[in-house]
């Protein structure tokens, strides 16, 4: 396998080997499907609005960093990155970074001057909105013409899915699953995992 192949996760398979029925299982359109799906959303951010429409330049893991911010006002450097499953010191120069370009703030708490919290500026916000209304303009209609009760008959399965596979990796309790900010107070992964990096004190999100 090439290293291309490696590292988009294609299945190994021989070239000259001919598809047969057994391939075309439950199993493997799940996987198709899901993985040509993430990828086009990912391509939407990176491509679309990080490569072009962005009116400054971050990188995939800078944005993901503001969105929390935004979404979740108040947070502090240790929880964005136990929330994120990366080291405190990456996330702070990554703050440094979203600070430098005025898209975040970072403000002493009011009950602990020595704990820093973190919110996301005016500027922050409309570049997270800008996304935000990129991708509801590329999927809405597609999604027009899919009947309301199978769509959310899909997205139950698809939370049972998440739910059962998140059960049989080593994620921490708390740490975020990526669900790009559509926080929901009944989500069967938050309610899962015990914590939610969205869900604030009282139950709901921040912003």
């Amino acid at each position: 396998m090439s290293a291309p192949e490696e590292r988009c996760g294609i299945a190994a398979t021989s070239p000259d080997r001919k598809a047969g029925p057994s391939e075309e299982d439950s199993l493997h359109r799940f996987l198709r499907c899901g993985h040509i799906l993430g990828a086009l959303l990912r391509e939407l951010l990176d491509q679309s609005y990080l490569g072009g429409r962005c009116p400054v330049p971050l990188t995939r893991t800078q944005f993901c960093v503001l969105k929390l911010i935004t979404v979740n006002a108040d947070l502090q450097v240790g929880k964005v990155a136990r929330y994120l499953g990366v080291s405190p010191a990456a996330i702070s120069r990554c703050v440094d970074k979203l600070a430098a370009m005025d898209l975040v703030h970072r403000e002493p708490s009011s009950q602990d001057r020595r704990a820093i919290l973190l919110s996301a500026s005016a500027a922050g916000k409309r570049l997270v909105d800008g996304y935000e209304t990129l991708k509801e303009s590329w999927v809405a209609p597609v999604l027009a013409g899919v009947d309301t009760a199978e769509f959310d008959r899909v997205c139950e399965v698809l939370e049972l899915l998440c739910v059962d596979l998140l059960q049989r990796t080593s994620h921490s309790p708390g740490q975020c699953m990526r669900c790009a900010g559509y926080f929901s107070p009944d989500c069967l992964l938050g309610i899962a995992q015990g914590e939610c990096a969205l869900r604030s004190e009282g139950g709901m999100p921040t912003a």
